[in-house]
């Protein structure tokens, strides 16, 4: 059992809530959250995508052992501590992916197709792409997308823009630059021991980053409000009225990352960050709000 609990814990049950955030807007903006087949569907994806995800984190762990062993915090990781053998990791890590992708391809071939790129990225990724600068976040971001096409595919979709895809690769990036950030400025003298491609990072350089992305993705955001004709009022475009919850996510995060030094881990900053919570539960509501009952 303990050895249970500690391949459960290296597959990270915190950063779940990706699955959720990027699987299901695909189903809130098309209108189809109230359909019970629709939704079944989906959330049958997201549990999919979690075991795979996951899978991804168990490998990552096994290449890493060796690092995450200096490093202050990973070192307590189930498999960097010994808690989980080598042997048990490995079997796990071929097992779960095999049965995961068996189990979709019998069930939807699209997003076992899709399933199926993304442990190719993931797996390339642990193994190569994070040793190369630019390619490591593209990498990690391009899992974000596949999450959200994995929430396409699983139903007909008539009313999802192509700005989504946009606004959720930009946000993913957004993320990923703040969590690169914010690891370089902690661990200080000890980044490149636990993250080599730190050679190839600076503070400027991710500052840079951070400013670039953030400011697209909330440009992205606002022409897709503009773009998509969801409820209109009075002959204005409603979906404008969602605009500052993001724009107050967005400062919210940066706030977080340059004033509270937090933001290493992007999920346990959602999961603990209560009016980061609010702008999102408001942003969510009011989505809802217009799309289901206007």
């Amino acid at each position: 059992m303990r050895v249970v609990l500690g391949i459960l814990r290296t597959m990270r049950p915190k950063q779940w809530t990706k699955n959720v955030l990027f699987i299901f807007p695909a189903i809130l903006f098309d209108g189809q959250l109230l359909n019970m087949n629709a939704l079944g569907r989906v959330v049958l994806a997201a549990l999919l995508m979690i075991v795979m995800s996951g899978t991804v984190y168990i490998i990552n762990d096994l290449v890493d052992v060796e690092k995450d062993r200096q490093h202050p915090k990973k070192r307590t990781r189930p498999i960097a501590s010994g808690e989980v053998p080598i042997r048990v990791a490995v079997t796990a890590a071929f097992i779960l992916p095999t049965a995961t992708l068996l189990f979709a391809l019998w069930w939807d071939r699209s997003l076992a197709v899709v399933m199926l790129i993304y442990l190719i990225v993931q797996v390339t990724y642990s193994l190569y792409l994070k040793h190369v600068p630019i390619l490591d976040i593209l990498a990690v971001t391009t899992g974000f997308v596949l999450r959200i096409l994995a929430g396409v595919v699983v139903i007909d979709v008539a009313n999802f823009s192509p700005w989504l895809y946009a606004c959720g690769a930009l946000l993913a990036l957004f993320l990923v630059v703040g969590k690169r950030r914010q690891e370089l400025l902690t661990l200080g003298e000890t980044a490149l021991k636990t993250r080599p491609i730190f050679e190839h990072y600076n503070l400027a350089l991710l500052d840079d980053m951070l400013r670039l992305v953030v400011n697209a993705t909330f440009i992205a955001y606002l022409l897709y409000t503009i773009e998509v004709d969801t409820v209109r009022i009075a002959d204005i475009n409603a979906s404008l009225v969602t605009v500052p919850f993001v724009l107050y996510a967005l400062f919210r995060y940066l706030y977080l990352i340059h004033v509270r030094g937090e933001g290493s881990a992007p999920d346990e900053v959602l999961l603990t960050d209560r009016p980061l919570q609010l702008a999102i539960f408001g942003w969510g509501l009011t989505v809802f709000i217009l799309i289901y009952l206007f």
